[in-house]
């Protein structure tokens, strides 16, 4: 997190670099066949895109939280039906990559880390986002 004694300016070009960061980590992963960290490092980048939309239109800083959901609602974003699914989608994509045994353990038709699901989530779920 930036240091206290930074501009709001600078915050939120900060969290637009980390999240551009995140994202290029996201497609490196992807390119190597590491699927559910690709997944994960895409949710850090829409999470910290988030957190610069929370600081732009709150001028503070942004709640520690990494429910992508959560985050936009406290931002004062508008989300409909198809937002919240993709957020909500993307979120898991967290959860994936942090408990892996609760991965394996999940119904194939429920949450799953193949290279087509992958490649599928990054382009339309972090590519295409809407903010």
């Amino acid at each position: 997190m930036p240091g206290e004694g930074l501009d709001l300016r600078q915050i939120v070009i900060y969290w637009a670099e980390e999240a551009e960061e995140a994202l290029t980590v996201a497609e490196h992963l992807y390119e190597k066949g590491d699927y559910s960290y690709g997944l994960f490092f895409g949710h850090l980048a829409v999470e910290k895109l988030l957190k610069g939309v929370y600081v732009h239109r709150k001028q503070e800083h942004a709640p520690p939280i990494h429910n992508l959901v959560r985050l936009a609602q406290l931002a004062g974003l508008k989300l409909d039906e198809v937002r919240v699914e993709k957020l909500a989608l993307i979120s898991s994509f967290n959860i994936e990559a942090r408990y892996p045994d609760l991965q394996r353990s999940l119904k194939p038709d429920t949450l799953t880390c193949s290279g087509l699901f992958a490649k599928s989530a990054l382009r339309s779920s972090l590519r295409r986002a809407w903010f």
